[in-house]
């Protein structure tokens, strides 16, 4: 079911502004990724499960309070920061990359859908000055390496009945990776709200980071 109705399956709730913004989202992908590389045909074919759902895997552990800021890292072509800022328009979003291309079409992306609430810049992410209550990412890196870009990033005060940190998306065995991080760190299994195949192995990662 690669169309907006696998957004809706899962979101009861969308108003008629956010089930247009989640419609209109493949056909501007689609043109974009005719100019500018973002997203594989394979992924494009799959497009609403394997980039829009996925992303929103996110909103499944969080219900963001209006005026909670968000910092999405390694954004690529705006996952999972564009469809999080649809969902929820009272938050504020930045989204960044260190490839100039790809913020590029972010930036095209949220003028099309007039998504006031995201800012993209075209940077790394130690260069990022501000502060935030979370930053999410899609495994641009291990987390001992995440973990190193974020370093003094986060505010000091909750807004959210969850702790301010790090919501991770990443699939596979992650015992490994995660055996020297001393924060505390929840697994949230993307398959026990989400039922197509592709998530089986998926998960959001919670790092807690105050």
């Amino acid at each position: 079911m690669n169309s907006v109705e696998l957004v809706k399956k899962y979101f009861k709730n969308l108003s008629e502004k956010q089930i247009a913004q989640f419609t209109e989202l493949r056909e501007i992908y689609e043109f974009w990724n005719n100019q500018i590389n973002v997203i594989s045909r394979k992924d494009l074919d799959s497009f609403y499960e394997r980039h829009v759902l996925h992303s929103l895997a996110i909103a499944k552990i969080i219900d963001f309070k209006p005026n909670t800021t968000i910092l999405d890292i390694g954004t690529g072509g705006g996952f999972p920061g564009i469809p999080l800022a649809i969902l929820f328009p009272d938050c504020q979003f930045h989204l960044v990359d260190s490839i100039g291309k790809k913020i590029k079409v972010v930036t095209e992306v949220a003028a099309h859908l007039k998504l006031e609430n995201v800012k993209a810049s075209n940077d790394r992410a130690e260069n990022i000055k501000e502060k935030f209550d979370f930053i999410v990412s899609r495994a641009v890196t291990a987390m001992p390496t995440f973990l190193t870009w974020t370093k003094n990033k986060f505010n000091k005060e909750n807004k959210n009945y969850m702790k301010n940190g790090i919501l991770y998306l990443k699939g596979g065995d992650l015992k490994e990776e995660m055996k020297h991080i001393k924060q505390k760190i929840t697994y949230h299994s993307i398959p026990d709200f989400f039922e197509e195949d592709f998530f089986e192995t998926k998960k959001v990662v919670f790092v807690k980071m105050n």
